[in-house]
Parts: C-alpha cells; structure tokens; sequence
C-alpha cells in the first residue's frame, strides 16, 4: 500500500505554518507531512526530519536532497533536544510533529517483520542496524514476563494462554518467522475479536518491547517543551491507546501544572504550565478512514507553548 499521510489537512491547520519560521517532524517516515510542510515555507523557512530508519534516511536524500531548506538526521526522536541544539534552534522552533507508530512501507515489507500479513522473517525493529530483534527477544524472554508484555503493551485477554503456547513451542524449534508466530498466536486465542486477527495485539506488544516505543515517546515528550518557542505548536498523531494515553496525560501536566496542597498559603497559578490545549482532539473523517484504512485509529492532540 503506498504511504498515505493520516489527518494531513488537520495536522497542517494544527501546525499554523509560519513561511520563515523552523519545524521539526520527528518521525519522517516517508515524507508525506514533510512534503507539504515545506511547501508552505518560505526561502528562510526551515524543516529538520529526524527518524531511526535507514529506509526513511534513503527516502528523505532522494525526495528531499537538495531542498536547502531540509535536513535529516538519522536519529530516534528521544534525541531530539540534542539534534535541535546542534543547530542552535532550542526555544525557536514553531512546530514539532510527532507520526508515532509504523509505516505502511515498514507494515508492507515482509522482510521487515512488522506484520503477519505475508510471512517474512521476525525481526521488528525500526532500525535493523541495532539492537535484538523480535526473534531474539522471544528467544530468550520468560514465560512470565512473556504474559506481563502482552497484557500491558497489546491489552491481550489471553496473554498468559499466548505466553505458555510460545514458550512450549520454542522449546521445540526456534520461533523466526511472522507466520509462524502468527499461527501460535491464533491457535492459542480460544475467541476472536471481529475484524481483527487474533496475533493483532501481540504483535503490537512485541513490537513497542524492541523498539521501547513508550519509553521513546516519553522521552520526546519532555523535550517538547524544551525546543518549543513561545506559541510554537506540539501536533501528535497516536494510532493505540497506550500511546494517546501517555500524550493525554503529559498535555494535561503541562497544561495544569502543579497545583499546590489547599492547605498551603500560596497565592498564584500552579508551578510548571507550559503549554495550553490548541483545540480538541481530531478523528479521520470518514472519507478518510474509507480511502485510508489504517487511519481508522489515529487521533491527533495539539498544544500550544506558552510565553
């Protein structure tokens, strides 16, 4: 399926563009928000892509290259104040996007183990370069702890039926391809959710696991704030609930603050608000969910830094 950018026109308006100003888009992809952000810059405008994939670096060179006003830099988006800061722009930029989640390139390439639609070898890692694949963290990881990821990062009902069928049939032969995976997954899971595959959220478990998704989307978060200028906007589109949770409740730290005990004699507004809501949170119309299925769960949160 070619890439197809989710809640574009939306992200845009939450954006504000500002021709001469500078953005950030911290999960590139494939370019598709950061080809229109840049054409509403100006000359002096300025947009800095960051993504952990050498496919998206390849995708940014070709696209991109000779765009002065464009750089990639191959790096996971919790380093992201440190990337802003080599260029001088901490507390100047106008607009931060996050993407979270996978490509479709990334889910339509069997070799990359994303999904189970076509079996290729189980590897799910956003950059392949580094780190253990899905086939070596299921190699080596137990039973228990097995159960504990699948109900906490994939919300599975039958986590510890999954667990116990993986780690008996490990036992037997390595576990190396989606499929297989997949198979396990399904002839352990006693029910089905309607239109959905019974691997659906373990998959989605192993997946957070080897890329420590939350723990990047964490970090991201923070910084936010950090590089943000003063009415500069932080656009962040989710695809689970975990992930819009974790962004629902940073937003509403920053926006509230730290309110003081009631039984202290403080006067004033609550220690650390930095940032207010930009309007409420945005769904795919339905146009969009029938021409783009897989924005069917995306769901985008906007903010606004304060002075």
């Amino acid at each position: 399926m070619l890439h197809q950018p989710v809640l574009l026109a939306e992200t845009l308006a939450a954006l504000d563009i500002k021709p001469n100003k500078y953005y950030v888009d911290g999960a590139f992809g494939r370019g598709g928000h950061a080809a229109v952000i840049l054409e509403r810059l100006g000359p002096e405008g300025r947009l800095l892509a960051l993504d952990r994939d050498p496919a998206a670096e390849a995708c940014a060179t070709a696209r991109f290259g000779d765009d002065h006003r464009f750089a990639f830099v191959r790096r996971p988006f919790s380093q992201l104040a440190e990337v802003v800061a080599e260029r001088g722009w901490t507390g100047q930029v106008h607009g931060l996007l996050l993407d979270l989640g996978v490509s479709s390139p990334q889910l339509d390439d069997p070799a990359r183990g994303f999904s189970f639609s076509r079996d290729g070898p189980l590897d799910m890692r956003m950059d392949p370069t580094t780190g253990v694949s899905a086939a070596e963290w299921l190699a080596q990881v137990n039973e228990k702890e097995l159960a504990r990821v699948f109900a906490e990062f994939g919300e599975e009902r039958f986590h510890r039926r999954i667990a116990r069928a993986i780690v008996a049939a490990r036992q037997q032969a390595p576990i190396v391809s989606t499929a297989r995976l997949a198979e396990l997954i399904a002839a352990a899971a006693p029910t089905r959710e309607p239109g959905k595959h019974p691997a659906t959220r373990a998959f989605q478990a192993i997946r957070i696991v080897v890329n420590d998704e939350l723990g990047e989307l964490s970090a991201v978060l923070l910084q936010s704030v950090q590089i943000l200028a003063p009415g500069g906007r932080l656009a962040v589109i989710s695809f689970h609930s975990l992930e819009d949770r974790m962004v629902k409740q940073f937003l509403r730290e920053q926006v509230h603050g730290q309110e003081w005990p009631l039984d202290l004699p403080v006067t004033g507004s609550p220690a650390g608000m930095t940032l207010r809501m930009a309007g409420r949170p945005v769904r795919p119309s339905a146009a969009e969910v029938a021409a783009n299925p897989r924005a069917r769960s995306a769901l985008l949160r906007v903010a606004e830094r304060l002075a």
